[in-house]
């Protein structure tokens, strides 16, 4: 966790190295903040950039007392792509796919490569984010279909709880034909991937869509999506 106020302060493994006056080569060796006492990283356990908070590291290498930070609990704090997946209780790969949501996307902070998002943009997803619940569309054994204007809402919101559900997971729910089922998910996947491969350009079809949580059995259909997306746009 990041707090705003302290974005400049971020050190990341070059910069410290730069700071301790240490060749690249010689700091991955030692790992030098690996040593007892060391400020610990203010990146997530796990999160492939490592980083520190550089008022700490400079305290730290100086001998003077190591600030405290922020209190965590502060919702203006920026999280990665863990942090906010915790704060949601759900996958980082689901938070993948909620971080190409246009309530999301405008508020992402990039610092030294990684994105942040801010608690309290996470917070307020959480509330307006469609559940399983929320999505249970009609009673089973109803015989009244969804409204086509609705339908792809629908379908969506079960998406956004379950970016692996099927075909007949979206017949048994919202009661439209297999043929229905099918085209509206793969044009929501091939939606979602294409926007993400918009921000994130290096990724293939494959990577976005595996970010996304969607298994390998469904991305035949949704490269078709994207691939029309594409000569539509052409």
């Amino acid at each position: 966790m990041i707090h705003p106020s302290r974005k400049h302060l971020v050190r990341t493994r070059e910069l410290l190295a730069r700071d301790m006056g240490m060749a690249m080569g010689t700091f991955r060796n030692k790992k030098p903040y690996a040593a007892a006492g060391f400020p610990k990283p203010i990146s997530s356990a796990g999160a492939r950039t490592l980083l520190w908070d550089g008022g700490q590291t400079a305290a730290h290498l100086a001998g003077e007392p190591v600030p405290v930070l922020p209190s965590a609990d502060d919702p203006a704090m920026l999280l990665d792509r863990q942090e906010a997946a915790a704060e949601l209780d759900v996958t980082p790969r689901t938070w993948d796919g909620y971080a190409t949501d246009p309530r999301i996307v405008p508020h992402s902070v990039d610092i030294h490569g990684v994105e942040h998002w801010p608690r309290s943009i996470v917070q307020a997803f959480r509330e307006d984010r469609p559940g399983k619940a929320g999505a249970s569309g009609r009673p089973k054994g109803s015989s009244n279909a969804v409204p086509r204007g609705e339908l792809r809402a629908r379908v969506a919101a079960l998406l956004d709880a379950d970016p692996a559900v099927t075909i007949a997971g979206v017949r048994e729910t919202v009661g439209v034909a297999p043929a229905t089922a099918q085209r509206v998910l793969a044009q929501l996947r091939g939606e979602r991937i294409a926007a993400l491969m918009k921000t994130h350009p290096r990724l293939s079809v494959d990577q976005a869509a595996d970010r996304l949580g969607y298994p390998p059995a469904v991305r035949r259909a949704a490269r078709a999506a994207v691939a029309e997306r594409t000569e539509e746009a052409a």
